[in-house]
């Protein structure tokens, strides 16, 4: 056997990306010595290029890691001019993180989703210092319209960044609303991405729970009658349902700037109660 048949199918494979062992066999005896070194030839050229491939794989997901982590920590600027949200970003990209998870969202879109929480207030950093740092302020019209172009401004911000893909779009709409009353662009229903309606319930669920300028954080039970109350005309009531369930099981998130932990339905601090990885983990 001459093997020509053989070493062209093997060459063909090859270049569709094909990169299988078929073409060493065809450097055996038995083959016509022409096909032998052209194959012998072929497959130093074929482990070539997956050793290139994969290092250009290897430098795209450092980079891809790298352009996220500097996202991140621009996300987290934001507690620098409003100490009021101090750890926000963080917590609802860990409550989005657990809400997906108990969704059965897929591993991917769990990741997508937390890390969308984390960047859902990056438009913020455009804001007028007077709304970070007059407590007194009184929100007008014009202040008001500044505040409804955050989530624009926050997708205007990372939509280079295509590798983000759908987090963009939860971005972008994390403060739509089911009824249509929310902005910027008063979507509505299954317009609504399901990762914004994720992260409408968690954002919620944080500002109520947390103190601000305006409230003292709210207990438990109250948290959730509003989570409910909210429900249907506003937030997604099977993720409502699911969170409250997940938060009565594993407790609140609790972030700072040194480690993160949670509080269980029974008061007791332990370990944060989600993981959310960078890209470039092992268990992503």
């Amino acid at each position: 056997m001459d093997g020509l048949t053989e070493l062209l199918a093997c060459i063909q494979d090859i270049s569709g990306g094909n990169y299988s062992n078929d073409i060493i066999e065809l450097t055996k005896e038995g083959y016509d010595p022409y096909v032998r070194e052209v194959a012998e030839s072929v497959g130093f050229m074929m482990v070539k290029i997956e050793a290139r491939e994969f290092a250009l794989e290897q430098a795209y997901d450092d980079l891809k890691s790298n352009i996220i982590s500097t996202v991140k920590a621009t996300a987290r600027g934001l507690s620098l001019r409003d100490k009021y949200t101090r750890g926000h970003g963080e917590r609802v990209g860990r409550y989005a993180h657990r809400l997906a998870l108990s969704a059965a969202f897929s591993e991917e879109d769990v990741w997508t989703v937390g890390l969308a929480g984390i960047l859902h207030d990056i438009g913020k950093i455009g804001f007028s210092d007077k709304l970070f740092f007059n407590e007194d302020v009184h929100v007008d019209d014009e202040m008001l319209a500044e505040i409804r172009q955050h989530p624009e401004s926050g997708y205007r911000m990372l939509r280079g960044l295509k590798f983000l893909g759908p987090a963009l779009d939860y971005v972008r709409s994390h403060h739509e609303r089911l009824d249509g009353t929310g902005y910027p662009n008063a979507l509505k229903g299954d317009e609504i991405p399901m990762g914004a309606r994720i992260l409408s319930v968690v954002d919620v669920f944080d500002a109520i729970t947390t103190t601000r300028t305006y409230q003292e954080a709210m207990s438990l039970d109250k948290a959730f009658g509003i989570l409910r109350k909210l429900a249907g005309p506003s937030l997604d009531p099977e993720l409502v349902e699911i969170f409250i369930k997940e938060i009565e099981e594993n407790g609140l998130e609790h972030v700072d700037d040194e480690f993160s932990t949670c509080t269980d339905k029974d008061g007791v601090s332990k370990p944060a109660c989600s993981y959310l990885p960078d890209p470039g983990d092992s268990d992503l």
